[in-house]
This record gives C-alpha cells, structure tokens and sequence, in this order.
C-alpha cells in the first residue's frame, strides 16, 4: 500500500483542504505517513497570504528532494495558494517537481498522483500543473476524516472573494467568491454529528459574505438563514465561523449573537488599521467609527462576547500618526486577543506598486512588538475578572504538554486546561478557573468530580 505525507501551511481552511485531499487519497489505498522520509508521496499546501510562509514551503521542498537517492519513485507536488499564484514557473525554480495543483483543483489529486507515480516507477517522469478554473469546485469540499473521539471539525461553505483589498492576493489564489447550497451544507453537518462531531466551524475567505446573491428571507440574509438551519440540528452543540469583514456584519447576523444559542460567544473581527487613510488606501470599506459602531452594537446585543482581530502594521505610507490612530482603537475595543502582521507585499497587488513607500522592517518591528505587548497587557488585565468563575468547556482531548491534562475551549474560544481522564473528552463541562496567563486559562478539576 503506497504512503502520502502531506504537510499544510497557512489558514484554517488550508487544513480543510489538507484533510479532503487525504480522504480522497485514503479511499484510493494510500496509508498516511509518519514522515516525510517513509513516504512515496510528498504534498506541500501553501499559503500565500505573506512572503514567509512562501519561502518555507519553497526550502521544505528544496530539501525534501535530497529524498530521491534513497527513493527515486517519490513523488513531489505543491497544493494550494502558492501554487495557484506561480502555477507551471514552479517548475523552474524547483527542479524534480512532479506537481502543481491549484486551489480549484483539489478533487483532482488523487488522479494526478496516479499519473506522477506511474511516470516515475516507469523512469519517464513529467511534470503537470493544473491551476485552470472548475466550476462547482467549491462543493467538492465536503468529505472529512473524523478520528476517533475527535469532538470538532470545520466545514467550507464557499470558496474565494471579491473583495479586492489592496494588500490582499487571495482573490488571485482563490478565485471568484462562489457559495455552497445550503442544504448541502446542512447534510454535511447532520452527517459529521452522526461521527460525533459537537462543534463546527464554519470557513470561508469572507464567511459572512456566504450567499450574497441568494434572496434574503423574512429579512435575513443566506448566511444567516444558513446559521438557523443548523441551530435545528440535534447532537450539534456549538457553531462557530470565520473570518467575517466589518462590512458584512449587519443587524440580522449581529442579533444572532442574542437569539442563536448554539452560536458561540466570540468573534474574530479584522480590523487590519484604526487609521481612516490607511483603511480608504486598502479599500476595506469602512471607518475606524463605523468598526466602532459594529463591536458596540455586538456587545450590546452580547455582552460575553470574545472579540479577536488582524491588524496589519507598516502598510506602505503609514505614518506615526497611523499608527498611533491604531493603536488607540486597538486600546478602546480592549480586544481578546489578535493577530499582528508585519505588512508583506505580494506581487500582483495594489499596495504592492507602491514601493517608494514602504516602511523600513526596523520600524515596522517596533510596531508590532509595541501592539502585541499592548495585546498582552490587555488580556492579562482581563483574565484577572475571569479567576473564580465557571466557564462551559467543550472537552476537546489531551493537553499538548501533559497527558494528565485535557484541554478545550470556552465558548469564548480562549483555551482551557485542567486535570482530567479520557472518560471527559467530547463532554461539555462547567470549569472554575484558578488561574490563567492571559490567553490561556487552567480550570479546577474539582468543579466536575
């Protein structure tokens, strides 16, 4: 039986479309490798989004072909984004490659694999890249590999954007936005709680844009008539999506946070700058009062509400007083936690032709040393509300760093840690919280025995 190594770079939904490949290639008799060094397959999923995850793809790969003097028959591909975006030029830079499959392309693996590994048992390797548009590829991620005792998943309800944010090249490597039916959806969902699936996270590039060209109904929109169907699903306890843009948060998905009890308390909102000229120069539609306006209107609806965000530090042309405008917004929302990215241009983009204007890396360095501490000094203030209090945990397994421990998270999406046996695992639990560091919590375990 021939082995797949695969190994996934990137965003949440990068590592859905890991796990439909594997499927696929499991249901044709490849077994899952331990390494890369027991495999006849070798796929890297790439991600694009900034320069660096590129560049480890591009070094993973470049060492993994030392590989062929043990094994000439391995068989090399990249997945993804990456290969979306560069396509057949791979193949220059990297010789020895099999193959290129682009993001619309995922269903096809395992066919292009076959014809990789016959080339090479055959000693007439080609290499094949397949990166056109398919339509209908957005409903070809649907199958998932449920492990035992696995208590979570994330389910694709569309595929690419339209947004065209200036510093932004997924609508390049994903396509146009294209949404999935809804009952569709729902069966999927249906069927992973029939595997023991309680939580699901629904994904899309612009979750929350889902459906813009179906009827609302009754005043709601697709995504949020989407989100109704599955409160109905019996054996389904949590719901989750992201990410979701500003624009796209509208009174009916913002009351869902007060009426839909199985939708959890967080929400990862990126906010990207609190600068107006900035956020006009990236094209992302709103203002840093009208992102106000949206995460009062959410607390307001939902006062536990877990609020997280992206900000992006050293956009071309970004002042001191950029800067300063985000950082005082990011000190008014008190946010949950973030994720702060050094800007990284990407050829193809808007922002990526403005090079005369782009901030050297020191400063954008200090930047965001300066906001994650701010993060930091925030979180750690809050979790000093939360010692003493009873947190619903959905119990998703062992602890990383300790067998003894399990681990899972609050509706709010912060990880819990506490003492506990196997017997917990897919339980919801109430856990009083002892202690925390900020961006994790430990629970005590006397609270459920």
């Amino acid at each position: 039986m021939p082995s797949v190594f695969l190994k996934t770079y990137g965003c949440q939904m990068n590592e859905r479309d890991s796990e439909q490949v594997l499927r696929q290639l499991r249901d044709r008799g490849y077994r899952p490798a331990n390494s890369e060094k027991e495999a006849d397959v070798i796929l890297l999923n790439t991600c694009s989004v900034r320069d660096l995850a590129e560049q480890k793809a591009l070094r993973k790969m470049s060492n993994l072909r030392a590989l062929r003097k043990k094994n000439p028959g391995v068989v090399l591909g990249f997945l993804g984004c990456m290969a979306q975006r560069r396509g057949s030029s791979l193949a220059q830079d990297m010789a020895g490659l099999d193959l290129v499959v682009g993001t619309q392309k995922f269903h096809r693996v395992p066919d292009l694999v076959e014809q990789a590994r016959q080339a090479r048992l055959l000693g007439q390797p080609r290499f094949v890249a397949d990166v056109e548009e398919e339509k209908g590829s957005e409903s070809t991620i649907r199958d998932h590999v449920v492990s035992p005792r696995q208590v979570t998943a994330f389910v694709s309800v569309m595929q690419g954007c339209d947004m065209h944010c200036s510093f932004c090249i997924v609508p390049t490597t994903r396509g146009q936005e294209r949404s999935r039916p809804i009952d569709e959806i729902v069966a999927e969902v249906r069927g992973l709680v029939g595997q023991g699936i309680r939580e699901v996270t629904l994904l899309g590039q612009i979750v929350n844009m889902y459906g813009r060209r179906i009827p609302a109904r009754e005043g709601k929109s697709a995504f949020v008539q989407l989100l109704d169907k599955l409160e109905e699903i019996p054996g389904l306890e949590r719901i989750r999506f992201t990410s979701p843009h500003p624009r796209g948060m509208k009174p009916d998905l913002i009351g869902s946070y007060g009426r839909l009890k199985k939708l959890c308390e967080h929400l990862h909102l990126p906010l990207q700058s609190g600068s107006d000229r900035i956020l006009k120069h990236m094209g992302r539609g709103y203002t840093a009062d009208q992102y106000l306006r949206i995460v009062e209107q959410v607390r307001q609806v939902c006062p536990e509400i877990g609020l997280t965000t992206d900000v992006i530090v050293g956009y071309p042309g970004e002042t001191e007083a950029d800067f300063g405008a985000t950082r005082k917004l990011m000190e008014e929302v008190n946010f949950d936690n973030g994720f702060i990215f050094r800007y990284s241009p990407r050829e193809g983009t808007r922002a990526a032709r403005e090079k005369e204007r782009e901030i050297p890396a020191t400063i954008m360095e200090e930047r965001n040393q300066e906001l994650l501490h701010l993060l930091t000094r925030q979180a750690e203030k809050k979790a000093k509300g939360r010692i003493g209090r009873l947190e619903e945990i959905l119990v998703e397994g062992p602890s990383k760093t300790k067998d003894s421990r399990l681990t899972g998270r609050s509706r709010q999406n912060r990880p819990v840690i506490f003492e506990g046996g196997n017997r917990h695992v897919g339980q919801l639990l109430n856990v009083r919280i002892t202690e925390s560091t900020g961006f994790t919590d430990y629970g005590d375990p006397s609270i459920y025995d």
